[in-house]
């Protein structure tokens, strides 16, 4: 930075030359990302993407997870579909939300560094129990690493049993 930039004389901002005042704020600028923008990715790699109903939302954020994630994300997306017919999409809190109309959300999932985090927000009811422990009484995780086998029927039911339960509403 110049050396006159960092002048002790305090200067209104209406004295100073267009290109030094501060910036006014434009109602009309969205900070969303253009199209051709990608998403920030948040700590662990997890896709920054605004809150928003429907697939659309869902399609950017499983777009954006970096690397092997991305196909992750897309086969627990295709087999959520094939499993729950009419499911519900939306992106909340920078994650997949699926859900039953009028029943609230069932699952999402989330990106850490090294797995993808599936929660069943009513997990303690499915059977078998999902492995992953939570600090909520009814919810339990799946962790899904790089090089896991994943168990598409096991995951399948666990999917047709959460979409029968009453979900979770915020």
């Amino acid at each position: 930075m110049p050396s006159c930039a960092m002048s002790h004389k305090k200067t209104a901002a209406k004295d100073l030359p267009a290109e030094r005042a501060a910036p006014k704020a434009s109602a009309s600028k969205s900070k969303r990302p253009t199209a051709a923008q990608q998403p920030t990715l948040l700590a662990g790699g997890n896709p920054q993407i605004a809150k928003a109903d429907g697939d659309a939302p869902v399609q950017a954020y499983i777009a954006a997870m970096p690397g092997w994630k991305s196909e992750v994300g897309n086969h627990l997306d295709a087999l959520i579909v094939r499993t729950v017919p009419g499911v519900r999409k939306a992106v909340k809190w920078n994650s997949p939300f699926y859900g039953v109309e009028g029943q609230g959300w069932f699952l999402n999932f989330h990106c850490f560094t090294k797995y993808v985090k599936v929660a069943f927000f009513r997990g303690a009811s499915l059977r078998p129990v999902p492995p992953g422990e939570s600090r909520h009484k009814e919810v339990r995780y799946l962790d899904i690493h790089e090089d896991d086998p994943l168990d598409e029927a096991q995951l399948a039911s666990w999917i047709r049993q959460a979409a029968a339960l009453p979900g979770w509403s915020p």
